[in-house]
Parts: C-alpha cells; sequence; structure tokens
C-alpha cells in the first residue's frame, strides 16, 4: 500500500492493525510493511513502549531476531509530538500502550498519515488486551495472524502462560509463553 492523493490532492491516511497470538509473526509482518516502506523513501517513525526490553532497549525486534530500530516512549501522546512530517507511523506491543492509543491513531490518520501497529488481540487469560479491541473497531485494514499449536500442531490463536503468575503484564519468550489452537487451550 501507498498513501495516495485523492482528487482533491489530500494525502488520505488509514490504520493498520496486525494481531494475533504470540509466536504468530506479527512483529516479523510490521517490520516487513516498514522496510518496504524505506524502500519506497517515504518517511517514517516506528515507536514501541519503553517497558518492553526483552530483545533490545531500542529496536523492535521479532523473535526471528530481525530489528528495525524504534524510539521507546512511555505514552502515546508522544507520537503525536514525534510524529511531524512523516509518512508512515509504525507502533507495536500495542497492547501495552495507554487509553489515548486509538484517539492518537485516529489523529494521525485524519492528518493523512498511514498507521501500522502490532499487538496481541487477547492476553493469556484469552481476553480482549488493552487497547487493541479499540484499534481493530477503528482499523481501516486488518491482519489476523496465527501461530502454530505447541501442543497439536493445528492453528494457534491464543497465547498459553506457562508458568505461574496472575499479572496481566509478564514479559517473556518461549520461556514463558507458547502459541495454543482453542481446543488445547482450553483443555489446559
Amino acid at each position: 500500500m501507498f498513501i495516495e492523493p485523492n482528487l482533491r490532492g489530500e494525502r488520505k491516511g488509514w490504520i493498520e492493525v496486525i494481531c494475533g497470538s504470540m509466536f504468530s509473526g506479527k512483529t516479523e509482518e510490521l517490520i516487513r510493511r516498514l522496510k518496504r516502506v524505506k524502500i519506497a523513501n517515504l518517511k517514517v517513525e516506528i515507536f514501541k513502549p519503553a517497558i518492553d526490553v526483552r530483545y533490545d532497549e531500542q529496536k523492535i525486534v521479532s523473535h526471528d531476531t530481525n530489528a528495525i530500530l524504534s524510539t521507546p516512549i512511555d505514552n502515546s501522546q508522544k507520537i503525536l509530538l514525534m510524529a511531524q512530517d512523516v509518512d508512515v507511523i509504525g507502533i507495536d506491543e500495542a497492547q501495552f500502550f495507554d487509553d489515548q492509543l486509538p484517539s492518537v491513531c485516529d489523529e494521525l490518520a485524519f492528518r493523512g498519515i498511514r498507521v501500522i501497529v502490532a499487538g496481541l488481540d487477547m492476553d493469556y487469560m484469552g481476553k480482549p488486551f488493552g487497547q487493541m479491541p479499540f484499534l481493530l473497531a477503528k482499523a481501516d485494514y486488518v491482519t489476523k495472524l496465527h501461530a502454530i499449536c505447541q501442543q497439536c500442531g493445528s492453528i494457534a490463536n491464543y497465547t498459553y502462560r506457562k508458568v505461574p503468575n496472575e499479572d496481566l503484564v509478564m514479559l517473556g519468550a518461549t520461556d514463558v509463553y507458547e502459541p495454543r489452537c482453542r481446543k488445547c487451550y482450553h483443555d489446559k
């Protein structure tokens, strides 16, 4: 996709959401899209929540170790301040952002900016996670990715937490989480 002027010469903005369980390739897809934007010589700014330091403090890094430089922020309103003269905004781990993120994305799209957001649509309890339901409702395009169930090999869209901990936010990778299909998740 590219930013195309409408008949009045104005840039049209939109919101794309990439969602799914852990290990479904959300960050990988976000990085792929953002690299294509750079190939097209469009100006891009990329953000991630400051709390996500699993692989790197500044880069967005996929589980396959693909990476792209980003700006860690602790408040989604900062995106509006840093989104001057850009064509595309990328946001990873959207579920960890504050409740202003959907309105920030709306504002960016109204400014004619393409907004690409990636995040978990459900938490480890199988409930809608953070601001993702609101972003999905506002999105112009939605891509739902699936992982492979670690129990049976079927398509997985749930994130199972393997360690006892009731905190909603617990950063981790394969040591803490595994993807599961609906049946294997509920048979836990």
